[in-house]
């Protein structure tokens, strides 16, 4: 690694809102205001673009062309004109809302609220912009401010602050992952928010690169640069906006505005979506599916979707083959398809973007260089990837959809393999990507560009894309609905997504938390987690119950799991708490209007449906760094029960700017802001709050009611 420092920069152009510098190794930095609060800031250490497109902007669009958006591509922006003037250290740009100095020496800049003139932003004086000039790794260092708060960067571990914390973002299959330390996971969203306390001024960062990336906020000390924190990428260009909100709210409507609003999903995508492993991997998987359909008939349980897991699509040797059915196992797939529409359940089958060298199709799409191609041969790339049963692996490969002949066969395979069938949804898994040579190459709708160039993050979101096409060409009238496991900026725009394959622990259903906070914060408010836990032990019945009771506000509400004792997490498992499981499921359905209306606002401003308590109280010091207890929309306070035994647990009622009051939501009781207050917890309770005030919308006995949470 040969790390280097710009050379002092001269200005090289200046229009109306733009303005561009040189280094005296050519390198280039150029500052655009896209509008009065958004600024877009490239370094180019080449002088020029290493990845000349984005499949991320889409500036108010819907979304991007399928062969991606230029980076120069002005269009959709309003460009105000720029006030420039010079200065003692180099140069001053304003808008309405920003004053952004320019120092000439280093190319570092430093951020200032017009109207009051304080600096809540700043690049690190000495080294802002380093590079790599014997690889292609770059940097970003700015100034780490000590009222400075985190929050964002995807799908990540730990505490919903992430100030002190270095993290890795990479697209991996995580199964078993600690949910409070483990480290990459599925998602790389390279955005996040900066709320400086001391100035009750919230901003947004987003860096537009899919290379392998490392954000060090405040873990890494050096006694000869100050206080720092950094952003670091394996590729591309240094390409960043900073969006100025002033509150979080305002940054997250517009980052959603530039990298695409949540898709708007079926009503069914907010109810009890049934799922487990177990039942597709039985040799009579089709009988074992009809008798989840009668327990839940059985049992009182509403269900609206079940998701059909791979094993459907296993050989005679027991090999995993995408698209193709296992007749064995699932005789009658439309007769299969039909038992669940008849109960009103859909049906979402699995499928994954890897063919197996044994796969029937895998040498006609070979001949069509269908595959991410070996950088040195030409030949598909091949590696291992999950073939059957646990840990089982087998050659194969990537299917590519920047080839536009595989993105086609994709989306036709989708149609007469599955929803010609009578499928309803779209579960988009294992979708990663991981193959681990950077120099593989992608087909690039015709300009090939290298794995590690970002090709890894996009394939994903090109395969979402994909299936939510399919879906909507196969079905015009319906809104598509695609779940998926891996994700990158711009995934809001065609799925829902869950926190992977976790692990069954108390430690899990806490952690799990923070990590849906985080990505509702970067515009992917549908999301969920795998209630019970996806891979361990069955839950115990109290665990059970405590992730249930939580898990019916989350946006996704999914029971699944593998357990590896060879139960089933289901909502009948433990009779004894039967009753509980059921309460809280059919509270989840009363609160359907409430959701609904929730994923509309999203679809609409960018907001998420669970929301940190920071969101609406960062007034409020306690707020900042709650982690666990959260906001379903803007007036309920879900707090959770998160250790066994626990017969009563302290709730902190936020005090907002004016000191708001509380309504138990069960009793009707009302307390004050700003106080802690210690509530029951037995088994059949957890607490929950609503601002007094407010109006909560139900579903009760097939009417809409509204009820008002008045204070007593």
């Amino acid at each position: 690694m040969r790390l280097t420092s710009p050379s002092p920069f001269v200005i090289a152009s200046q229009s109306d809102s733009q303005v561009a510098l040189t280094g005296q190794r050519g390198e280039l930095l150029r500052l655009t205001a896209l509008d009065h609060d958004l600024i877009h800031v490239e370094h180019l250490p080449e002088g020029d673009y290493r990845q000349n497109r984005t499949w991320s902007i889409v500036a108010g669009e819907v979304d991007t062309p399928l062969t991606g958006r230029q980076r120069g591509d002005l269009t959709g922006y309003a460009l105000p004109p720029v006030a420039g003037m010079s200065t003692i250290a180099g140069l001053r740009l304003s808008t309405d809302e920003l004053e952004i100095d320019i120092t000439l020496r280093t190319g570092a800049l430093t951020w200032r609220d017009r109207a009051s003139g304080q600096a809540f932003a700043a690049d690190l004086p000495a080294r802002p912009y380093v590079y790599d000039r014997a690889g292609r790794s770059i940097f970003h260092y700015k100034t780490l401010r000590a009222e400075d708060h985190f929050y964002g960067f995807g799908e990540q571990a730990g505490a919903l602050d992430k100030r002190g914390l270095r993290m890795r973002l990479l697209n991996i299959d995580a199964i078993g992952y600690d949910a409070e330390t483990s480290d990459p996971l599925y998602k790389h969203i390279p955005f996040y928010i900066t709320y400086a306390a001391d100035l009750d001024i919230a901003y947004g960062i987003f860096y537009d690169n899919l290379a392998a990336t490392i954000f060090d906020l405040g873990h890494e000390v050096n006694g000869g640069l100050g206080n720092y924190h950094y952003y670091q990428a394996d590729d591309g260009d240094l390409d960043y906006y900073l969006i100025y909100g002033k509150t979080i709210e305002r940054v997250i409507e517009r980052y959603t505005w530039l990298t695409g609003r949540p898709a708007r999903l079926p009503r069914y995508a907010l109810g009890y979506l049934g799922s487990t492993m177990s039942y597709t991997e039985a040799p009579d998987a089709q009988a074992q599916l009809a008798r989840f359909v009668e327990l839940c008939q059985l049992h009182d349980i509403p269900c609206d979707m079940f998701h059909l897991s791979s094993g459907y699509t296993t050989s005679a040797t027991g090999k995993r083959y995408v698209f193709q059915w296992n007749h064995d196992r699932v005789p009658d797939p439309a007769a299969m398809v039909n038992h669940f529409h008849q109960a009103g359940i859909r049906v979402a089958p699995n499928i994954k973007p890897h063919l197996l060298q044994t796969h029937p199709s895998y040498a006609a799409i070979a001949a069509q260089d269908g595959f991410i191609r070996d950088g040195d041969s030409g030949a598909p790339a091949i590696n291992q990837f999950w073939s059957g049963g646990m840990n089982e692996v087998d050659a194969g490969s990537l299917l590519d959809f920047t080839n536009p002949t595989t993105f086609a066969w994709w989306k036709a395979q989708i149609k007469s393999a599955l929803l010609a069938y009578g499928m309803d949804a779209l579960w988009n898994d294992n979708n990663e990507f991981e193959l681990w040579d950077d120099d593989a190459v992608c087909a690039g709708f015709g300009q090939s560009f290298r794995l590690g160039l970002g090709g890894r993050g996009l394939q994903t979101l090109l395969m979402g894309r994909a299936s939510a096409e399919a879906l909507k060409e196969h079905n015009p009238d319906r809104l598509p609905f695609v779940l998926t496991r891996s994700g990158v900026p711009g995934i809001q725009r065609y799925a829902q997504t869950w926190s992977g394959d976790n692990t069954t622990s108390w430690k899990t259903l806490r952690w799990n938390l923070p990590m849906g906070l985080g990505l509702g914060l970067c515009g992917v408010p549908n999301n969920g987690h795998d209630i019970g836990g996806f891979a361990g032990a069955a839950p115990t019945p109290e665990l059970f119950v405590r992730w249930v009771q939580v898990g019916v506000f989350f946006p996704r509400f999914t029971i699944h799991s593998w357990n590896s004792d060879g139960t089933v997490n289901e909502p009948w498992m433990y009779p004894e708490v039967l009753p509980h499981i059921r309460t809280a499921i059919k509270l989840r359905y009363q609160l359907l209007p409430t959701l609904e209306a929730l994923m509309e606002e999203a679809a609409a401003t960018g907001h998420p449906i669970m929301r940190p308590l920071v969101y609406h109280f960062a007034d409020d010091p306690r707020c900042r760094t709650e982690s666990f207890d959260f906001m379903l929309g803007a007036n309920l306070l879900i707090a959770p029960v998160l250790e066994e035994g626990v017969p009563a647990r302290e709730v902190y009622l936020p005090k907002g700017a004016h000191n708001a009051l509380w309504v138990d939501f069960y009793t009707g009781a009302t307390c004050e802001g700003g106080q802690v207050i210690r509530v029951a917890t037995p088994i059949d309770h957890i607490p929950v709050f609503v601002r007094a005030g407010a109006s909560i919308s139900f579903w009760i006995n097939d009417h809409l009611e509204q009820r008002v949470f008045s204070p007593t």
